[in-house]
């Protein structure tokens, strides 16, 4: 495994060494942006050559080994990446709050002790997850027609006030 920085010097020749050999490569400490020589990895354009496939770094073809990995790691609490970026790749949040870790284990327990209960709880969670997309969506109408409405006779549509 390749652990590499975008800060540091030669980082784009690690990066073609561990694509080519098949190497896992990490690069670790990301900002909210990510350079966009890293693009063609993520995005996966690989280009078939042969047998084999290229992904273009920077201005030059590299040849992809098939057991290339590539991690990326941040230290930002709650990062935003362009939504390109985050639909390209899978997202996992490794933060552990004590009262989410409480939850979980209190959770674990009931599960064992009162299913009947847990099963009751999962429930209850669940028709709130299907009110708040309700709530959503009546706020989205309700706007729409506000939007919709002709702002001379607003006062006038009792339904709409309703």
């Amino acid at each position: 495994m390749q652990i590499i920085q975008l800060t540091q010097k030669n980082w784009l020749k690690k990066v073609e060494m561990c694509v080519s050999n098949g190497n896992v490569l990490m690069v670790e400490s990301l900002s909210q942006d990510i350079d966009p020589i890293l693009d063609p990895l993520l995005s996966r354009q690989f280009v078939k050559k042969g047998k084999n496939f290229t992904v273009r770094l920077g201005s030059e073809d590299v040849e992809l080994s098939n057991s290339f990995k590539l991690y990326l790691q941040t230290k930002l609490i709650n990062p935003h990446y362009k939504p390109e970026t985050a639909a390209q790749c899978t997202i996992i949040n490794f933060i552990v709050t004590e009262s989410g870790l409480e939850d979980q284990l209190l959770a674990m327990v009931v599960k064992v002790e009162k299913p009947d209960l847990e099963q009751t709880k999962e429930d209850l969670v669940t028709q709130q997850n299907e009110f708040m997309i309700t709530l959503a969506g009546l706020e989205s109408s309700l706007l729409q027609s506000l939007s919709d409405a002709d702002p001379a006779t607003i006062l006038q549509n009792f339904a709409l006030i309703e």
